[in-house]
């Protein structure tokens, strides 16, 4: 019966099977996107291969947005510091290209090569002059770039010297002398990744740095209190935003299940009054109509699980710098906030439905 009931009414219940799968797609796509590009920046960060970054007073925890660069002599200093293998100064830009927000990273290639896991180029090599720049893979595919090409960044061309694997740090790296020039900040850095001669000597290195007063006011932090930071309980407004999106994905799918079951009650009011005059039970007209809101519900989450992966596949193929993360964990919140909201929604067309008297409905027209 309630397979016959949402067949013969086709048109609503694809647009009841459709809204509900937006209300999921909406969920995955966006909380997978967001979640994607906060996992990926982090372990783009812990490629480094750096055990400390320290950062001048001002900064954000977001290691893209750092403070006002600071001398880079600030590197010599750390140097001196006990414990010390090797200090890597960098001087980074955010900046928009095709359709994302990206880091520029200014290095000094040795000092940043010697930090831990090198360079793994797939075509060139290492800078050959101030007006070259390497871009890793994915930078590659999507603008479609081969060593030799001249590439636009920061509105100055650049030849590309060396495309390289993903996953250290940045994704386009200039010469560090070359990005000072650009922002005006000669001499100057705005991170300072630190390598130690023993790893476990990392949370040591930060307290006793943060005892001396010549930095007092700069971040310091070591690679795996970095990495525990990046999660959306510890990112300012993160799960605001979760929950806003959540929030007008679950309005979508209440109001068109309230809507389109409310319908079906006003229409099938006779039918209801036939039921009720053969002895059905008021739980038993509200558990019809739940029900049939129930399998609506499950073939739209199958639908929008389905159209969240073909969306995902979409975006990084015309946007290869970006990365969806479709979750297990939020496949299954997402199945059961769609779920729920739709039984809520069907609530009270359900008790509206039970309510009525068999007599009236029989004489229903």
């Amino acid at each position: 019966m309630i397979v016959a009931n949402l067949v013969h009414r086709p048109i609503r219940s694809l647009i009841s099977i459709f809204a509900i799968a937006i209300e999921v797609t909406l969920i995955l796509v966006i909380v997978g996107l967001s979640m994607g590009i906060l996992k990926d920046s982090t372990q783009r960060t812990a490629g480094i291969g750096a055990d400390v970054i320290v950062r001048p007073p001002g900064s954000s925890n977001m290691i893209s947005v750092s403070g006002q660069p600071v001398s880079i002599k600030v590197a010599d200093v750390l140097r001196q510091e006990p414990h010390v293998a090797v200090v890597a100064p960098v001087i980074t830009q955010i900046t928009t290209g095709g359709g994302t927000v990206e880091v520029i990273y200014g290095i000094d290639y040795d000092t940043f090569e010697s930090l831990g896991r090198p360079f793994r180029f797939l075509s060139g090599g290492k800078f050959q002059g101030p007006n070259d720049i390497i871009i890793d893979e994915y930078v590659a595919d999507s603008s479609k770039m081969k060593v030799g090409d001249m590439m636009t960044v920061l509105n100055q061309p650049y030849r590309v010297s060396g495309i390289v694997e993903p996953g250290k740090g940045g994704r386009k790296f200039l010469p560090m002398a070359t990005m000072q020039e650009l922002l005006s900040a000669q001499g100057k850095a705005s991170i300072f990744y630190v390598k130690l001669d023993d790893p476990k000597q990392a949370d040591a290195f930060v307290k006793q740095l943060k005892a001396e007063p010549r930095f007092t006011g700069y971040q310091v932090v070591s690679i795996e209190e970095y990495i525990s930071q990046m999660v959306p309980s510890r990112i300012p407004g993160f799960s605001a935003f979760i929950n806003v999106v959540i929030g007008v994905a679950v309005c979508i799918g209440f109001i068109v299940i309230f809507q389109s079951m409310y319908t079906a009650v006003m229409e099938r009011t006779r039918e209801i009054g036939i039921l009720k005059s053969m002895g059905a039970s008021k739980a038993y007209i509200v558990g019809l109509i739940l029900r049939e809101t129930a399998l609506l519900a499950i073939v739209g989450i199958l639908v929008g699980i389905i159209l969240s992966f073909a969306a995902r596949a979409g975006i990084i193929n015309r946007f290869p710098t970006l990365r969806v993360l479709v979750e297990q964990s939020w496949i299954i919140r997402a199945t059961l906030i769609a779920l729920i909201g739709a039984l809520l929604g069907a609530l009270y067309p359900a008790f509206r439905a039970a309510q009525k008297d068999p007599i009236d409905a029989l004489a229903y027209e």
